[in-house]
């Protein structure tokens, strides 16, 4: 009597892709509709599907990639990266071993993590488990332990973004975000931004702190995929959808690493991704150094932040929005500071530029390493100058007032939208007004300003209404060299094509330090910072570049509405 082997329908396979959805082993829901064994169950499964079948005397033949996929999250989710059993030089993965083929997310992790060359294989989840079990047993608690890849960066892979790399991709949603990422740093981008909408997505680069909408994208499945793209690459939850995700991975550009940065967010269309570009030797190429020369800033500017850091010992801060380029600044000036004969420390979130010669600590959350952990170590490292990524709350404020106070030169940043509004965030978290007055040297406000695009500017003069909202009169701006780019191809079409720093700078001398201690209000402190030091505002020193003509008045509006 011959047996018909059953045949698997698209509407069984629809069905069985339902059974994986709700969580349940799609060979074991198949094995009991159609009365089979499991591993029958998962031969025919392979066959339909176009996929390895192993069984148990086949999986002796391989060992699981431990360096890859560690033993504890291959016995979570059922399935392994095989290697060929024998000489440990044959370390390239094989196949990937899998009990539910439906799992696409999943499928789509393991095959980057073997680096997409390596065929799918399915077995029956019992057969799963007694290969896993098999190594548990063969293997110390010691041989599982791997390097946490968000401190080894040797272990992480690095993808490379090129125009061959983005035709090799071998999808659709690893193509989009390929030449996504490589058309938004090549435009010199900062950030960008994947927005998930009801049809589809849509992507923004922030190109010189101002948003662009660069193209639409339909299809939510489309949508889905890229997200689970960038997940896999910075290694975060591809199952999880409800809660944020931050991570981070490194690309290879033109020869160089690039660091990104990513910020997943659940939306009401699904999730939406920021990644932010942090091309670490832009600067420095463009330069040939890292310095306070090299971000732009005017001669009277960079005399007046030299003259706070060479200070011995003292606080000063930096502080601006979100994207100003405060960090870059500090990390510039620490490379002024350092001449090999000083013990420079600093402690970051995440770490944004490699200094040779500093020690650099990265916080971490999860192994509670916090700034304010790490700052308290950091004193016990003998430093002679300490940088702090951000204060953050009263406990690391505390921290590192009194390292200033014990003759340590620290530098850190906060956010508050002026150099005397930092007085008030110090205020609110609670701090000792005389140890805080004490303590610190100076404070500097910061803000970027787009330039004019030296292709398509033109000599433009400003209507009475463009002058009232700065508060000019015509009179004040007699003299003023009024230019505004047009829009070209150079600059997108802005009129706008890079940026320089600006920043208003407060001086804490005697005089400053004695009115803060007697409450005086911060308008009287103002005035005379103004009077005494020749203190100059944002606005100010954004007139100056208006009246060369490099940039508008629209712009110093921006970055100075909230002085």
């Amino acid at each position: 009597m011959t047996v018909v082997a059953p045949v698997l329908t698209r509407e069984d396979l629809a069905r069985l892709r339902q059974v994986s959805r709700d969580g349940l082993p799609p060979v074991l829901a198949l094995a009991d509709r159609l009365s089979l064994t499991p591993r029958d169950a998962a031969r025919l499964l392979a066959e339909r599907l176009s996929l390895h079948y192993l069984d148990s005397g086949s999986l002796a033949g391989f060992r699981p990639d431990l360096a890859r996929m560690p033993l504890a999250a291959a016995q979570q989710q059922q399935c392994a990266l095989l290697v060929a059993a024998g000489p440990a030089s044959a370390s390239a993965v094989t196949m990937v071993l899998l009990s539910d083929p439906f799992d696409e997310d999943r499928v789509l992790q393991l095959q980057h993590q073997c680096g997409g060359r390596c065929g799918l294989a399915l077995a029956a989840p019992e057969d799963v488990r007694a290969f896993l079990q098999h190594w548990e047993q063969a293997s110390s608690a010691l041989d599982t332990l791997e390097d946490d890849p968000t401190t080894a960066e040797s272990s992480r892979s690095v993808e490379t973004l090129s125009f061959a790399a983005v035709a090799e991709a071998g999808s659709r949603a690893s193509m989009l975000v390929n030449s996504t990422l490589l058309d938004a740093h090549r435009a010199g981008a900062s950030d960008v931004h994947f927005e998930s909408t009801d049809s589809g997505f849509t992507v923004r680069y922030r190109i010189d702190g101002v948003l662009d909408a660069v193209k639409d994208v339909p299809g939510r499945d489309v949508a889905e995929q890229v997200v689970s793209r960038i997940k896999v690459l910075s290694s975060l939850d591809i199952a999880e959808h409800r809660v944020p995700q931050d991570g981070s991975y490194r690309v290879r550009v033109r020869e160089r690493d690039v660091d990104l940065r990513v910020s997943v967010m659940p939306s009401v269309h699904g999730e939406d991704v920021v990644v932010r570009i942090l091309d670490k030797q832009s600067i420095i190429e463009s330069a040939g150094r890292l310095s306070l020369d090299a971000l732009g800033f005017d001669l009277d500017t960079r005399t007046r932040l030299r003259r706070l850091l060479d200070e011995p010992y003292g606080m000063v801060l930096v502080t601006g929005p979100t994207g100003s380029g405060k960090t870059t600044t500090l990390y510039a000036a620490l490379s002024e500071l350092h001449t090999g004969r000083e013990k420079i420390i600093t402690i970051e979130d995440p770490v944004e530029y490699q200094l040779h010669g500093m020690l650099q600590i990265p916080v971490n959350e999860k192994k509670q390493l916090t700034f304010a952990r790490g700052l308290r170590s950091i004193l016990r490292h003998d430093p002679d100058i300490i940088m702090v990524g951000e204060i953050r709350d009263r406990e690391t404020a505390e921290i590192a007032v009194q390292s200033a106070l014990t003759g340590h030169l620290v530098l850190s940043t906060v956010h508050a939208n002026s150099v005397l509004d930092v007085f008030g965030r110090f205020a609110h978290m609670g701090l000792d007004t005389y140890a805080l007055v004490s303590a610190i040297n100076g404070v500097w406000a910061q803000r970027l300003v787009r330039l004019n695009c030296p292709s398509c500017s033109r000599d433009d003069v400003p209507d009475d209404a463009q002058l009232s909202r700065l508060g000019l009169a015509r009179t004040q701006v007699q003299g003023f060299n009024f230019r505004k780019g047009v829009g070209c191809g150079e600059c997108r079409n802005t009129g706008y094509r890079g940026r320089q720093a600006i920043a208003e700078i407060l001086r804490v001398d005697g005089d400053i330090r004695e009115m803060l201690l007697t409450k005086r209000s911060m308008r009287e402190v103002r005035d005379a910072a103004v009077t005494g030091q020749d203190m100059r505002s944002i606005t100010e020193i954004g007139l100056d570049l208006v009246s060369a003509g490099k940039t508008t008045l629209e712009e110093i509006r921006r970055v100075a509405s909230s002085q």
